[in-house]
């Protein structure tokens, strides 16, 4: 059997998981794809971040030494991770002053490398495959603005979503400050967005297809993932 855990932060992207992930991953060998919302992710405020990694690090662990056949994969928001404190992300710190084509390897690599020293030797590295999405799912939805705004049911909002979308070389590039990050500029737009229910909406009608073509980082960490159960 090859299964598949997926850790997520939020109820958009549990749903995203569930829905759209599993299905296709399914095709490639897996036995059994599911996500796990990190901490109490569903007790928190919607706007409260994710949790510290020392939490989310114990979970991994947990799953990762009680499941010796499985694979365990992160998929959580770089503009979400706290980067100082007890609850910092190993790398998230340094990855903030470089560029960003180096952002989201700089916290994957201090990731897998805080796992491998927590499992020791003997531990087969390419059974946690995390994965930050930059700078935050909304990003992604970017990726066909037409889908997106019909998938929240403002087909009018489509042109200044692609009007944003054109400032940008792929929709993974949206950058992440507390103004203009992808969610805060589609809050801009249309005030009443709710991410749990119009962001899953509007994934499901975009498709993985989309995403993948636009944004190159999701699909590097999708293309690992399907050639997994058979590595």
């Amino acid at each position: 059997m090859t299964r598949l855990l997926i850790h997520v932060e939020g109820q958009t992207e549990e749903g995203f998981v569930n829905e759209v992930l599993a299905q296709h991953l399914y095709g490639f060998g897996y036995t059994k794809v599911s996500a796990r919302l990190v901490g109490n992710a569903r007790q928190r405020d919607r706007r409260g971040g994710i949790r510290a990694w020392s939490a989310v690090r114990r979970d991994a662990l947990r799953h990762l030494k009680e499941d010796a056949g499985c694979l365990s994969t992160t998929m959580v928001d770089y503009y979400a991770l706290p980067h100082s404190g007890e609850r910092a992300w190993p790398g998230r710190a340094e990855a903030g002053l470089l560029p960003f084509a180096e952002k989201s390897g700089t916290v994957e690599s201090a990731l897998l490398a805080d796992i491998c020293g927590e499992m020791g030797e003997g531990f087969a590295q390419n059974r946690f495959v995390p994965y930050v999405m930059m700078h935050e799912f909304e990003g992604l939805l970017f990726s066909d603005t037409t889908k997106l705004g019909q998938g929240i049911g403002r087909p009018d909002l489509s042109a200044n979503f692609q009007a944003i979308r054109d400032q940008f070389s792929t929709p993974e590039e949206i950058n992440d400050s507390p103004l203009t990050a992808p969610s805060k500029r589609i809050i801009n737009l249309l005030p009443t967005y709710e991410k749990p229910l119009m962001g899953a909406l509007a994934v499901l009608e975009i498709g993985l297809t989309a995403i993948r073509q636009e944004c190159p980082l999701f699909r590097a960490w999708i293309e690992r993932l399907e050639q997994w159960p058979t590595a």
